[in-house]
């Protein structure tokens, strides 16, 4: 396999991962948080614990900031493919009805740039998308911290914020390695 091939298989699983966080995004701004049937919770019984309007609206902004983000990502390693296909020499060769592509000759800097700028925008959009469903646990089951309800809150939060940047860790760590070959 070619570094081309490589490469361009590597910014085919941004979008695509990208594309999977957009559609989660998409179907949780599809949500209305202020109707009374999304919530779990009984106001009545525990007032303190409903959410103020702030989370929904911190809902609605964090899920349009990991939107931004994720787009942002995904249209600079759209525009790198570009770049590395429309680099190169123009030499296609087939194998067996294989279309395979021989090395580009593509600015390595310019590369290892785009392929940074695309993973702090993919960072960025799982951390906000992150903080959008702490909000809709919030709205579903209550504050968090708010009495014996919130233990319900903590449950369903705390591994989202141990597994979530346990991921991202991994994520930067492999882009980060891949720099340095």
């Amino acid at each position: 396999m070619s570094a081309t091939s490589i490469h361009i298989t590597a910014l085919d699983g941004i979008v695509n991962v990208n594309s999977l966080f957009t559609l989660a995004v998409f179907i949780g701004l599809a949500w209305n948080p202020n109707d009374p049937n999304n919530s779990l919770l009984d106001p009545i019984r525990s007032p303190q614990c409903v959410p103020r309007s702030s989370v929904s609206e911190n809902l609605v902004s964090f899920h349009v900031l990991s939107f931004t983000c994720f787009l942002f990502s995904s249209l600079v390693a759209l525009g790198l493919k570009q770049a590395i296909r429309l680099s190169n020499n123009g030499v296609i060769s087939t194998n067996h009805h294989v279309w395979s592509v021989d090395l580009a000759k593509v600015n390595r800097t310019f590369l290892l740039v785009g392929y940074a700028v695309s993973s702090v925008g993919s960072v960025l959009g799982s951390l906000f998308l992150m903080l959008a469903l702490v909000n809709v646990v919030e709205i579903k089951l209550g504050i968090l911290g708010c009495g014996g309800d919130g233990y319900y809150g903590y449950l369903a939060v705390v591994p989202l914020l141990v597994l979530v940047p346990c991921g991202l860790l991994i994520y930067v760590s492999t882009v980060f390695y891949a720099f340095t070959r």
